[in-house]
């Protein structure tokens, strides 16, 4: 069954794009010794720096900067100077020789916000949904850039033993409608939020799975959906082998496959590792939709 998905027009800090209409693909680059995704292959800036360029040449919408891992069991120990020394010399190097590129931020740290917005960036993606960093919400209205607010529970480091969700897509629902309502009383504009599950973020390996099969009901919040799957632990602990769950580079399927499902129903924008893959995928979804009349 596929969801309606409506349209819209995501208003960022210098542009807009139009979401809806096809799925967007953000790519991924992880600026950090210690990513759960790739091992660090990236820390390096001569690596960071070719890799973004990769992603864009194999046509991906938006780049994700990332300074700071937020890997389960990781404390958080990244302060802003640290992130911004890892990440502004990538966002310097893309806006001189890219500056079509449309570059978001992960990060939950304010003042990272506004350097690097006012460095040229467009979005900023905090997984905290501006639970981490009170000065977020003000500084993104300030600002007036692209936000994307992800639910999460509890910090990396409290992941393991947090109690089980009862009803997790009504948790998630009621978190992100929170995070939307503080967004908004701090100045955001509406139409510059996107939300975002948080597929992995405080939820256990089971907990994921409704979350996906239920991904449609977060359209009754009304805003953009992005869907963030891509070589999650549930999925490698579904693949799991001979009691070891597999590992993040073994998991291109399961990322496919999920990721196909949350646009199926309604995602507008899915955040992945392995970019020209993705598209390919989308490519075959989105055509499925615009076969069916509205």
């Amino acid at each position: 069954m596929i969801t309606p998905r409506k349209n819209f027009e995501w208003k960022l800090r210098t542009t807009s794009l139009p979401l809806g209409k096809r799925t967007l693909v953000m790519g991924v680059v992880n600026i950090t010794p210690d990513s759960f995704s790739d091992g660090g292959r990236f820390h390096r800036f001569d690596f960071a720096i070719a890799h973004s360029f990769r992603l864009i040449d194999e046509g991906a919408d938006i780049l994700d900067i990332g300074g700071e891992s937020t890997r389960p069991g990781r404390k958080h120990l990244v302060m802003p100077d640290m992130e911004l020394e890892r990440i502004m010399p990538i966002i310097q190097s893309l806006r001189r020789q890219s500056p079509e590129t449309i570059l978001s931020v992960d990060t939950y740290h304010a003042t990272t916000a506004r350097a690097v917005v006012e460095a040229g960036v467009e979005i900023v993606n905090d997984v905290s949904g501006l639970l981490w960093d009170e000065e977020m919400a003000a500084t993104c209205a300030e600002l007036k850039c692209g936000l994307v607010l992800m639910h999460t529970r509890g910090r990396p480091e409290e992941w393991s033993t947090l109690p089980p969700l009862v009803d997790p897509v009504g948790t998630v629902k009621t978190g992100l409608a929170e995070s939307a309502s503080k967004a908004l009383a701090a100045g955001v504009e509406s139409p510059r939020i996107v939300l975002d599950p948080g597929f992995g973020f405080g939820k256990k390996f089971e907990e994921n799975y409704p979350l996906l099969a239920k991904f449609g009901e977060l359209h009754e919040l009304g805003y953009p959906l992005m869907a963030g799957t891509s070589r999650k632990g549930f999925l490698g602990r579904t693949l799991a082998h001979d009691g070891m769950d597999a590992s993040p580079e073994h998991r291109l399927n399961a990322t496919l496959a999920s990721s196909v499902i949350a646009v199926m129903a309604g995602a507008h924008i899915v955040r992945v590792h392995d970019v020209v893959e993705c598209i390919e995928a989308m490519k075959i979804v989105d055509a499925v939709r615009g076969s069916i009349p509205v």
